[in-house]
């Protein structure tokens, strides 16, 4: 394994597509450097997306595990499953990231647990907090706070300029999932 010096905090956010694209190809970066990538995904219960197959391809130094119910999860409807299976999530990203065994830990979609009221705010903050410094920790989703924003190195936004789905496009097989 090889051990990043100093691990910040990034954050992939906005209304547009790529904030998971974004963190997948950090993790085929790191990956090609020697570094091992642990990816949590929340809100993406055993769904059938490209990357699954694809991220197997990548073991041992790359990992995948997911945290959510199949079908969608409306604001203020979650149930108590949904909410179950994102603090399942979260004490997962704790274990794996204070491990010493994975230099990133990506927490995709744990921005949209936060929103949807799965897991609160403060918990994700309090991980943060517990950060080893040589680990880096990516987390995706949309809406992020302004306290998340703190305490992040690094904020990219995907800004909503264009979309296939204004066309009539729906969602393809290996470019969107």
């Amino acid at each position: 394994m090889a051990n990043l010096e100093k691990g910040l905090i990034q954050i992939y956010t906005g209304n547009n597509k790529g904030k998971t694209t974004a963190a997948l190809g950090l993790t085929l970066r790191a990956v090609g450097h020697g570094y091992h990538v642990f990816i949590l995904q929340f809100m993406k219960g055993r769904q059938d997306y490209g990357e699954l197959q694809g991220l197997k391809r990548l073991e041992p130094e790359c990992r995948l595990e997911q945290y959510g119910s199949p079908g969608w999860v409306f604001k203020g409807q979650a149930e108590e499953n949904d909410r179950r299976e994102a603090r399942a999530g979260l004490e997962r990203a704790r274990e794996i990231m204070l491990s010493g065994e994975w230099d990133i830990v990506i927490l995709d979609e744990i921005i949209n647990a936060i929103w949807f009221e799965l897991i609160p705010e403060e918990e994700v903050i309090e991980l943060l907090a517990q950060k080893p410094e040589q680990v880096e920790i990516i987390m995706t989703g949309r809406n992020a706070s302004p306290q998340l924003i703190e305490k992040a190195h690094l904020v990219t936004e995907m800004v909503d300029i264009k979309h296939p789905y204004e066309l009539g496009i729906q969602a393809r097989k290996g470019i969107e999932y």
